[in-house]
């Protein structure tokens, strides 16, 4: 009888035991990383690419709102609002920012020392001041390039050969992407240079500068315009895409958003590709490895993309040797 007394006691202590411990023990196996997610734009104009990032997190294990929760901040084309929006996620405490191209990273990085950031598709990463080497990055920063500036030259290549009397072109450039524009610029001058084409530079920070700039182009009857990579011109690619129609404009810019959106031609990386690979960024620094020894990727698969529907409106035979060339052809 005592020894069944005795076994009793000893299994009521354990299963209170076990009790005490298991909340706890299930708390912790119930953590979900956090992921601040900061962009330059609007929700809709990134929703492709975000879910590219999603894409590759789900490949990883990861699904959103099971194991793992994403805050979502957007600025809205408007650059001024990225130090809040950035200082926001950090008193969240979230265990990384993914931040999205060059000026929405830069607002990461003077937000915080300590939290992990992926950049995402950052053209000039060791020239912007991010990190202190695409091998070693040295800092709490990591992620991926798009060598956007580097792919200027190809653009104007294939504009110059779709246009081979072309002696003159516009390039549309937003100042107020201080950092990243003034990069852009600089390597497009030196390219327009290499191809013997004079440049007209036309400030836009948003629609209405957008507009005026088309006046000048139509006022000065300009042959060919370059959209340089820009937040704010994604955000209002329709808009370019169509006044470029409407003035019969030849426009080439970095991003198959555009030509989706009636552009005539689009040479640069993969967006998608680099977004999805920004998830394997995420997954390996909340594995426990430090931003500072995983080195950033520069894009391995870039695409040129044609509009012939637009060619054919804008009254523009493409010739056979830019078509080849080809990854994509809208009909």
């Amino acid at each position: 009888m005592k020894s069944m007394i005795g076994t009793i006691l000893i299994w009521l202590l354990a299963t209170v035991l076990l009790n005490t411990n298991s909340p706890a023990d299930a708390q912790q196996l119930k953590k979900i990383p956090r992921i601040g997610y900061l962009s330059s734009v609007d929700a809709a104009s990134e929703s492709a690419r975000a879910e590219a990032f999603l894409q590759g997190l789900r490949e990883l294990g990861y699904v959103e709102g099971q194991n793992i929760t994403i805050e979502y901040r957007w600025a809205d084309g408007s650059f001024d609002r990225l130090p809040d929006l950035a200082a926001d996620l950090v008193r969240l405490k979230v265990d990384v920012i993914v931040a999205v191209v060059t000026q929405a990273s830069l607002a990461a990085k003077n937000a915080t020392g300590t939290v992990p950031i992926v950049m995402v598709g950052v053209s000039d990463p060791v020239g912007s001041g991010l990190v202190a080497s695409l091998a070693r990055p040295g800092t709490n920063i990591t992620g991926t390039s798009s060598m956007t500036a580097e792919v200027v030259g190809k653009q104007l290549e294939l504009l110059k050969e779709t246009l081979p009397k072309i002696s003159r072109m516009a390039a549309l450039w937003n100042p107020a992407n201080a950092v990243f524009q003034a990069i852009q610029r600089r390597e497009t001058e030196a390219a327009a240079r290499a191809l013997g084409v004079q440049l007209q530079i036309l400030e836009a920070r948003g629609p209405d500068e957008i507009d005026r700039a088309f006046a000048v182009m139509a006022k000065e009857r300009t042959k060919a315009l370059l959209v340089l990579g820009d937040p704010v011109f994604t955000s209002h690619r329709k808009r370019i895409a169509d006044l470029a129609a409407k003035q019969r404009l030849p426009a080439v810019s970095g991003t198959r958003e555009y030509v989706e959106a009636g552009g005539l031609m689009a040479y640069g990386p993969s967006f998608p590709a680099i977004y999805r690979r920004a998830a394997y960024y995420v997954d390996r620094i909340l594995k426990g490895v430090k931003p500072a020894d995983i080195p950033v990727e520069r894009p391995t698969k870039f695409e040129f993309i044609i509009n012939l529907k637009t060619a054919k409106q804008i009254g523009l035979t493409i010739p056979q040797s830019v078509l080849y060339r080809a990854d994509r052809v809208i009909k």
